[in-house]
């Protein structure tokens, strides 16, 4: 079997001084929180190595798995455990958290996919606990921008199931799982970070 390689995206480095400038002050009275499609490690090993009193667990499908946990192994923090298989759609670890966290998931998620998170928020976030989403949304049907639009034709080229999704969609979700939309912070790049508590 080959070696594997560190996974790298160009968009984390690009993006995660934005989010942690949102998520710090969120996350300042938290002790556990859970990452939804921890994708290469990035966030998880940049965001934890900042918020030291902070657990950061990684989650994502059993392929990522491997090159999250060289991003792990390199960083070598104490607050970032190995990472959890978690499959959206299939039964969830047993654990609740105080915070839940997921970066550009919901537009590479199915529908049904991206239903099946908020129900398994609703049922490990800790109440009081906070769920916060980045990624690029649309309102009402509409696209915030041109260049979100564009980007969500493409993704449907690749495949019909992807898309951005609608934030009135996700309100809907939230509400049926015991989530309150708190907070929503415009991001660079027409991308917003939403943010609901668990009831």
């Amino acid at each position: 079997m080959p070696p594997v390689e560190k996974p790298y995206a160009e968009s984390c480095d690009q993006n995660r001084d934005p989010i942690l400038a949102v998520l710090a002050p969120l996350l300042r009275p938290r002790r556990r929180l859970l990452e939804i499609g921890s994708g290469t490690g990035q966030h998880a090993v940049y965001c934890a190595a900042a918020l030291p009193h902070l657990t950061w667990q990684c989650s994502d499908r059993a392929e990522q798995l491997p090159g999250i946990r060289l991003w792990i192994a390199e960083a070598g923090l104490s607050n970032l455990p190995p990472p959890l298989e978690l499959d959206v759609l299939k039964p969830w670890p047993a654990e609740c958290f105080e915070a839940i966290f997921s970066a550009n998931t919901a537009h590479i998620m199915g529908l049904d996919a991206v239903e099946a998170m908020f129900a398994g928020v609703g049922t490990h976030l800790e109440p009081g606990g906070l769920f916060a989403l980045y990624g690029p949304f649309s309102r009402d049907g509409r696209h915030t921008s041109p260049s979100n639009a564009r980007f969500d034709a493409w993704l449907r080229d690749q495949d019909p199931a992807m898309g951005v999704r609608d934030q009135r969609q996700l309100e809907q979700f939230a509400a049926a799982h015991g989530l309150q939309c708190v907070a929503e912070h415009a991001m660079p790049v027409n991308n917003f970070t939403l943010v609901w508590e668990r009831n």
